[in-house]
């Protein structure tokens, strides 16, 4: 820039002098002709025109007095449609700047992604738990998108498990199986009791004329959820006398913050205080205990740091819910879930 300004001062002391080149059109192709300049002009040119080094070279822009003398050319009530220029790399909106394409996972689906075995694709065969698990886990979500609420307690102060589940709202959650276990809970007279509606949902029931509210192949539902999510895929496996359809872990970057999530919770951003925990993330750890997939989400964790977290997750495990179910700001369908698996 000083360079500019150099050439421009002695070209208003010598402009009697020298000569400048004016070009003709760019079309043209005749040598350039040769004008001279006076003193006065080079002022004005000076004023009318700046120079600025960009990253991409010398570029030419307009001063402020071009752009009044463009402005007063152009008709009254005319916008100036002129394309703006497009950020830069380093350049976002700040509406942009947040992670909107975030893959968001139902209790369920959270649930079974920690039990599932991510090269195999599939649960241990072991695990026995993880069925009412899951139906848990429905009950939370339901209750957590204002669908189901527990009746009131009364004047007799009736326990948590006591209470009848009853439908606040039966518009569709846009899951199939959420949707499912609404039907069954609206259209059931008289209510049922949390407890009785996990084992209903479970299929776990000696009475025939129930059976039909069982919510069949839950596991295999939630894995094609999970894969029209991108993260899982779909394998065939021969198992000697069977095959079988699994769900091998295709996107870790989804399981890795899962999994993070839920160390967070009970180590670096522990806050002694359910009632201060997230709702969701709080019925997460509940039910990923009852369901014995809590300890895959800590297997990677240090000896030190195993023990402090299975230390707070026994604090968790050893409140009363019918005296947390009290407190304000809470949800009762949750503790009363967590009352039916920790009693």
């Amino acid at each position: 820039m000083p360079i500019i300004w150099m050439r421009l001062d002695i070209c208003s002391r010598y402009a009697q002098k020298m000569t400048f080149p004016k070009w003709q059109h760019p079309g043209s192709d005749h040598f350039p002709v040769l004008q001279t300049i006076s003193a006065s002009n080079v002022n004005l040119l000076a004023h009318m025109t700046s120079l600025t080094l960009r990253s991409s070279g010398l570029v030419q822009r307009r001063t402020e007095a071009s752009r009044n003398a463009a402005d007063k050319d152009r008709p009254s009530g005319q916008e100036d449609h002129e394309p703006h220029e497009p950020r830069r790399g380093g350049e976002q909106n700040e509406d942009d700047s947040g992670d909107s394409k975030d893959t968001r996972l139902t209790l369920m689906e959270e649930v079974l992604l920690l039990g599932l075995k991510d090269r195999e694709g599939y649960t241990s065969f072991w695990n026995d738990c993880i069925s009412s698990g899951l139906r848990g886990c429905m009950l939370i979500e339901l209750a957590l998108r204002g669908r189901l609420q527990l009746e009131a307690c009364g004047m007799r102060r009736k326990g948590l498990l006591a209470r009848k589940v009853i439908c606040k709202s039966d518009a569709p959650t846009g899951d199939v199986l959420l949707d499912e276990a609404l039907k069954h809970i609206k259209d059931t007279q008289p209510p049922e009791t949390v407890q009785s509606w996990i084992e209903l949902l479970s299929g776990e029931t000696w009475n025939p004329l129930k059976l039909h509210y069982q919510l069949r192949n839950v596991r295999e539902r939630l894995a094609k959820n999970l894969v029209e999510k991108g993260v899982l895929t779909t394998e065939k496996q021969n198992f000697l006398l069977f095959d079988m359809t699994t769900h091998p872990l295709t996107n870790n970057i989804i399981k890795q913050q899962l999994i993070k999530k839920v160390q967070e919770a009970v180590l670096d951003k522990w806050v002694n205080d359910p009632h201060r925990m997230d709702k969701r993330l709080l019925a997460l750890i509940f039910l990923a205990h009852s369901s014995d997939v809590l300890e895959n989400a800590f297997a990677p964790l240090l000896d030190n740091q195993y023990d402090l977290a299975m230390k707070r997750v026994r604090q968790l495990l050893e409140l009363e819910p019918e005296g947390e179910s009290m407190k304000a700001n809470t949800n009762e369908l949750l503790w009363a879930v967590v009352a039916a698996f920790t009693k």
